[in-house]
């Protein structure tokens, strides 16, 4: 019986429709656990879960395999899957927000993708554009509500859930894509709104949270990413999360205060995070790879097997009832909001 590599701690992406061969040699570095796929790997169904084979193979171990397919803006497969709206429509029809996130990972989970980095739990403060309709909404207990929703929806597909962006992205204006994003809160102003659908997601049984590139500056001197303080203490210890901390992506600018790639990834390794996400530089990522030390981690291994998808019933979902009826129910939202 041949062994399989276990999870390494690196998400990496790939760059077309089909896998290269150095690609295919990088997908199975001891320290690769993850890729994340783009738009630009995406064609049809029949393509992707072709893309998605070829991945799993060029492994020879344990892979995850995720997407961004929030809704709305955030949505990287469109042409065969449900066009699906942004999160903050669903304030207007609560009961659809359980089944529209059944149907997200139901589409997703049937071409082999494990899971999708969702929900957003931001609270929207009106001054982010990069969050803003992403989030659910402006109402603490309502976008907490509908965010637990849509993770129900998730998990009885068979998808886990991911909660972003740790410990809140909603009220700083500048996109940590393109620099480092400053929330001068003091802690006891998140603990009292941007904690609570994270603490609330977390008691239901979240798997996994990502944190924001974002400094906060009256509270610790690391951006979240890269922070023990808020990894450990927080996170971990004050909020009792035993699941995967993804960090975001590492080539972002926002990430860029922690020096250079490899030191990004170990400085956010150390912090805590599980799975290191270096997206869009292969130069990077094979930096990235060969820079961190190759270490088995037992409790990594643990966290990151709840990520994989176990859903049995996706060849025949198209012709279920419920299916079409959140197909059209989701069409009539976005068509009512245009």
């Amino acid at each position: 019986m041949i062994n399989k590599q276990p999870f390494g701690p690196v998400m990496l992406d790939v760059e077309g429709l089909s896998l290269a061969p150095h690609e295919a040699e990088m997908l199975n570095h001891p320290n690769t656990g993850a890729v994340i796929l783009f738009s630009r790997n995406y064609e049809n169904p029949e393509q992707i879960a072709e893309l998605i084979k070829a991945i799993r193979k060029a492994r020879q171990g344990n892979i995850l395999i995720a997407v961004d397919q929030e809704g709305g803006r955030v949505q990287r497969f469109k042409a065969g899957f449900t066009r699906l709206p942004a999160a903050a429509l669903y304030s207007k029809t609560p009961d659809l927000c359980e089944a529209a996130g059944w149907l997200m990972a139901i589409e997703l989970l049937a071409v082999g993708i494990d899971f999708s980095f969702a929900p957003v739990l931001d609270i929207d403060c009106g001054v982010s554009q990069i969050i803003g309709d992403r989030s659910f909404g402006t109402d603490t207990a309502l976008a907490t509500k509908m965010a637990s929703h849509f993770m129900k929806g998730m998990h009885s597909a068979g998808m886990a859930a991911t909660g972003k962006h740790f410990p809140g992205h909603g009220a700083v204006a500048l996109d940590s894509h393109l620099t480092l994003p400053i929330d001068e809160r003091d802690i006891t102003a998140l603990r009292q709104k941007d904690f609570i659908p994270f603490k609330q997601l977390i008691s239901e049984g979240l798997e996994g949270i990502m944190p924001a590139h974002v400094l906060y500056p009256n509270i610790d001197s690391q951006q979240a990413g890269f922070s023990n303080f808020w990894i450990q203490k927080i996170l971990r210890e004050e909020l009792n999360f035993n699941g995967t901390v993804f960090s975001d992506d590492l080539s972002m600018a926002g990430a860029a205060t922690a020096g250079g790639f490899a030191d990004r990834a170990k400085q956010a390794h150390s912090a805590g995070c599980d799975m290191l996400l270096v997206c869009n530089n292969t130069t990077a990522a094979s930096e990235v790879l060969d820079k961190l030390p190759i270490i088995q981690d037992t409790l990594r291994e643990e966290r990151l097997s709840r990520m994989i998808g176990v859903s049995n019933d996706t060849l025949h979902y198209r012709d279920s009832l419920k299916w079409q009826q959140t197909v059209a129910q989701l069409n009539q939202l976005i068509e009512h909001n245009a």
